[in-house]
């Protein structure tokens, strides 16, 4: 069972995902959810506000970095243990 962290964030990836994708899990790679360069970037913009944190990478580092909603998760919560 997802963390309430995690599911805030499937909750922000979904809003962005192809809705025909169905349910989304930490496990779920992002190119699977057909989302793009730009969408990708309102994630990170979402997750920074609703979290108050800054994530320093550009759209091909967090690609090449980020490969599930897992991924995204430990790298918030690496934020915001940071910032605390």
């Amino acid at each position: 069972m997802a963390d309430q962290l995690a599911e805030d964030i499937i909750s922000k990836v979904k809003a962005h995902a192809d809705p025909e994708i169905g349910e989304i899990g930490p496990d779920t790679e992002l190119t699977s959810l057909g989302i793009h360069s730009l969408e990708l970037t309102e994630i990170i913009f979402d997750l920074e506000e609703a979290y108050d944190i800054e994530i320093e990478m550009n759209t091909v580092e967090a690609w090449s970095n980020l490969k599930t909603v897992q991924d995204m998760v430990e790298a918030v919560r690496a934020l915001i243990a940071k910032k605390a």
